[in-house]
């Protein structure tokens, strides 16, 4: 099996902006999406607000350190599943569970010769 990486993006004022119904909604999304896939979820967490973001990069005097996100964007990545599958297809159909609000990014893990985990 394939481990998967599922990042969740969302508009920054989605959930402030919805109504009692959507926000309902989006939660029953997610119990449905974590009922369904079962075994096959390795692990998801929400993410604090893009407010909390700290980012490193790495430049000519080494590492700096800064506030605020990687990129600038429209969206913001609010969470994550790390799921097991067989094949995408599998993942793309367990995806169309969640929310309609979000973009969903899904990418294959790989494995790196030599690191263990």
């Amino acid at each position: 099996m394939t481990k998967y990486l599922v990042i969740i993006a969302h508009s920054p004022n989605g959930w402030t902006d919805a109504s009692p119904e959507q926000r309902q909604r989006w939660h029953q999304n997610h119990i449905d999406f974590h009922r369904v896939v079962g075994e096959h979820l390795l692990a998801g967490e929400a993410l604090a607000g893009v407010d909390t973001a700290t980012t490193l990069r790495h430049g000519d005097a080494g590492w700096a350190m800064t506030d605020g996100p990687y990129a600038e964007s429209s969206e913001v990545i609010g969470g994550f599943y790390l799921l097991e599958a067989d094949h995408l297809d599998q993942v793309t159909t367990w995806c169309e569970l969640l929310p309609d609000c979000y973009a969903l990014e899904i990418r294959p893990c790989v494995t790196v010769d030599g690191l263990d985990g």
